[in-house]
Order: C-alpha cells, then structure tokens, then sequence
C-alpha cells in the first residue's frame, strides 16, 4: 500500500480524512495518550515492545562518534537505549510537543539529558542540514505521516553518505494460524484497555486500525528503494507483528 501523495484525501485508520486534517487529528490522538503511552505500549505488546526496541537499539550500532536523528521519538525509548548503549548525540524530535516534553521529563530524570536536544519536528519537513547525521531512527511513527515518501525522502537527505535509515513498525502478521487470536486482540481488547487505563477508547481504536492500514514488509521495502536507499533490508519480528527495515545512503 504505497503512498498517493497526489490525493487530496489520506487514510486516517479505516476512515478518510482530507489531507490537511490528517496531521491534526494525529497531534489529537497522541495529546490524548501522551502521559498513558508507556504503560499502554506495555499492556498493548504485553511487554514485547522492549524486546524489539532492544533489537533495533543493536541494529543501529550505537557508537560515540556517531549522531542519531530520532523521528517521532515521543517519550524517548530509542534515544535512551541508544545513550547508554555507547551512542553520540541525539536529535529527538516529534510533531506532538506533549509526546516531546514526556520525552525530556523522562531524560531528566535518568540523567541521559546532557546527550540529547529536543525539537517540535515534522518528520516531513525537517530543520537539519543535508548529510550531517549518521542514524535516522523512526519508531512506530511513520504509519501516522501523512506523506510516508517525503519522511523516507527528508531521512535520506539528512543522512551522511555512509548513514542508515531503520524504521520500527507494526507490519503483516505471517502467521495465518494466529490471526484470529490477533484480530480479537486488536480490535476487542486494544481499545477496551484504552478506555479503562487512558480513558480514551477511540484514540487506541485509531491505533489497532492504523497498523492494519500500514503498508507491509514487501511494499516499505519498494517505498524505501524509490525513496534512494540502497541495500534495503526488514527483519521480521514476533512473526511478522512488526519489522525492522533498514537502508544505506550510498
């Protein structure tokens, strides 16, 4: 499911939004959850999240002489193993400034603040100099752009010759056997949780359909190549729940 940036309507979970309005009703959802969010990604992935974050933290290959632009990096996950795994410093950037100041109340209280600068940033039109950081990293935030090819264009431009892109994502389940179970999980369960702990039901229904409008592994991959990454690359994980995908500037 590729990007029609030539529309002038875009996918807002299973409904359709003006193009406009998508960004908007997103900033809505994640003002909405923002204090809740970690307990949420905890009850949502009964915990798995970390384990794949983990994974995606070794993947980019944290090293001092190297710079991380985080996309989307809300309440600071990936910035923060990223710090304490040997990383240089960070750029945590996110559309959503309630998400961001979560994210610097967070670094402040593990000391991790004197690595990282914070920024309002969207992700399709980014404040940074052609080829000057080593790492983009985008964790579950590409699925809420609006212009999915210009964030994959914006990450290319920023990134040193040399850098990578890795984006975590919710992708396509390929288990079959599990997709019942999963469908429940998602659609039943997910914005039942979200009423009773976040008091917000229709913010996490938004999410659930969100993952399943998100284009899969096969199709980010071509994305990413018509963007001008080179050796692109997924890994799937838990089964396909999610995948890490990962391309070169050359």
């Amino acid at each position: 499911m590729a990007d029609t940036s030539s529309s002038d309507t875009v996918d807002f979970g299973f409904s359709t939004v003006e193009r406009s309005a998508k960004s908007q009703r997103v900033r809505d959802v994640f003002n909405s959850v923002a204090r809740r969010y970690d307990v949420m990604n905890d009850l949502m992935s009964l915990g798995v999240h970390r384990l794949w974050k983990r994974d995606f933290v070794t993947l980019m290959d944290p090293r001092p002489n190297r710079m991380l632009l985080d996309l989307a990096g809300g309440t600071g996950d990936i910035s923060f193993q990223w710090r304490r795994r040997g990383g240089g410093p960070v750029l945590l950037t996110d559309i959503n400034e309630q998400m961001l100041g979560v994210g610097r109340e967070r670094a402040e209280q593990r000391g991790l603040i004197g690595g990282i600068s914070f920024a309002v940033t969207d992700a399709e039109a980014l404040p940074v100099a052609d080829g000057t950081v080593d790492r983009v990293s985008m964790a579950f935030g590409l699925r809420n752009c609006t212009n999915k090819d210009r964030v994959l264009s914006e990450a290319l431009r920023v990134l040193k010759p040399g850098g990578r892109f890795f984006c975590l994502e919710f992708s396509k389940l390929q288990v079959a056997v599990a997709a019942p179970l999963y469908e429940r999980w998602s659609f039943a369960a997910l914005p039942a949780i979200g009423a009773r702990v976040a008091g917000d039901r229709e913010s996490y229904q938004y999410l659930a359909e969100s993952i399943r409008m998100f284009p899969d592994q096969e199709t980010l991959a071509g994305m990413m190549r018509a963007a001008g990454f080179a050796r692109v690359t997924y890994r799937n994980l838990t089964g396909g729940i999610a995948a890490i995908h990962a391309g070169w500037r050359i």
